[in-house]
């Protein structure tokens, strides 16, 4: 299932309470809040899960699904918004992602947190097994075979979360949205079911995820982002195989590191 969903914000403003539709993203339904909470988080217009007072659906419920699709995120009073990122008009469709800024500098956020030494250090094996756990996990792509998937590991190879949604950007913000509260993530482990956008690294960054891994291959701009904010970046993990573009000081083979 593909539908729309409206991001409205409710803030405090100069004069009292206001709201804004930030927002139009095609997604699968299900987990809705996160998905408004990642999104939030990964476009930098929230800091914390204690910025966000409430986050309930509004208007018109569609009877299909049970409620509607718009998403209002109210703000906790003490939030003071970058008015300038609000300006920009979001549309962001399933197929890639975020669109429409007004700038290519706007097209990197930055994280609020400092680059922090990761202590993560994982081998082979590990990451060999990850692409097996996340397609077990996936119930709903094995009844449609047409969803993305975000999975988010601890340094042990266990599974923390998981989400799919026909967007591959929906898919991590929907990750980041349940773990806001445990942010920074920095002994984590995120696996994507397709390619790796510049985009998902980003967000990735945002939350301080220092190992990448996806099934896909990185664009240029993806290595290149991982390599300044120092992210091991794995890529064409099938089997026994994949491919290391940045980082490889995090995975070990014997005593060594690659």
């Amino acid at each position: 299932m593909e539908e729309p969903l409206e991001i409205r914000l409710d803030y405090k403003g100069p004069d009292g309470r206001q709201q804004k539709s930030i927002s139009i993203t095609m997604r699968t339904p299900g987990h809705d809040y996160e998905l408004a909470a990642g999104f939030l988080f990964t476009e930098g217009l929230i800091q914390s899960v204690n910025q966000i007072e409430k986050i309930s659906h509004c208007g018109p419920a569609q009877a299909h699904l049970g409620h509607s699709n718009i998403v209002k995120v109210t703000l906790a009073d003490e939030v003071t918004l970058d008015l300038d990122r609000l300006q920009r008009h979001f549309y962001t469709s399933s197929s890639c992602g975020v669109c429409g800024k007004s700038s290519i500098e706007a097209l990197r956020s930055q994280s609020v947190f400092p680059k922090s030494v990761s202590t993560i250090q994982v081998k082979p094996t590990l990451i060999q097994s990850l692409p097996y756990k996340l397609r077990e996990a996936q119930a709903v792509f094995d009844s449609t075979g047409g969803l993305h998937a975000s999975a988010l590991f601890d340094s042990s190879g266990n599974l923390v979360t998981l989400r799919e949604d026909v967007g591959r950007h929906n898919a991590l913000d929907k990750v980041l949205g349940f773990s806001l509260s445990e942010m920074p993530l920095t002994e984590t482990i995120l696996m994507l079911s397709g390619r790796i956008s510049f985009e998902l690294v980003q967000k990735a960054v945002m939350a301080r995820i220092p190992i990448i891994a996806a099934v896909g291959a990185p664009s240029s701009l993806a290595v290149d982002l991982a390599e300044s904010e120092d992210v091991t970046l794995i890529g064409f993990l099938r089997g026994e195989r994949f491919n290391i573009y940045t980082g490889s000081q995090r995975i070990l083979t014997g005593s060594h590191t690659l």
